[in-house]
Order: C-alpha cells, then structure tokens, then sequence
C-alpha cells in the first residue's frame, strides 16, 4: 500500500539527493511537510547543511590568520602519539 507521506527513511533518502540534483516539485512539498511535522528529519537535514558547508572549507587556519582553531603543537604530538600506539 502507498503512503501518502513519505517515511523517515524516504525523506533521509530524499534530503540527500537534494544534495545532488533538483527534485521533482512533489517530493520537495513532501518533504517540507514531513520536515514540520519530525523534528529528526529536520535535524538530519540542518547536519547535513553544516557537514556540506563545513566540506566546502578550502583554507584551513594557518600563519598570520585566526589561530582559534589550530590545536597547540603539543596536543598535536600527544594524538600523534596515540594514534600510533592504536596501529601497533
């Protein structure tokens, strides 16, 4: 049987796509209307707009720039150090 409404999982689906070409115009109301009503889509959508926007960071934090997100050289040496005692 059809749903009128998609799932939660059709609109994960969906809200992904969106990502990667235009939706028919239905599915876009039908999302819009799923996104009103769950507050879990809603935030799956908003984190996937962070995690594109955040991708599309091309320049990192680096010399004579804000320096608020560059970690000190010795927490650096200290997961560098962990990470190699993880691989052995």
């Amino acid at each position: 049987m059809k749903h009128w409404m998609f799932r939660c999982k059709d609109v994960s689906q969906r809200i992904s796509e969106s990502f990667d070409r235009k939706l028919p115009f239905h599915h876009r109301m039908m999302i819009r209307l799923h996104l009103m009503m769950c507050r879990f889509c809603s935030r799956f959508q908003e984190q996937l707009v962070m995690l594109r926007t955040l991708s599309q960071i091309t320049e990192l934090p680096g010399e004579g720039q804000n320096q608020a997100f560059a970690l000190p050289a010795q927490a650096r040496m200290r997961i560098k150090d962990a990470l190699k005692s993880s691989l052995q």
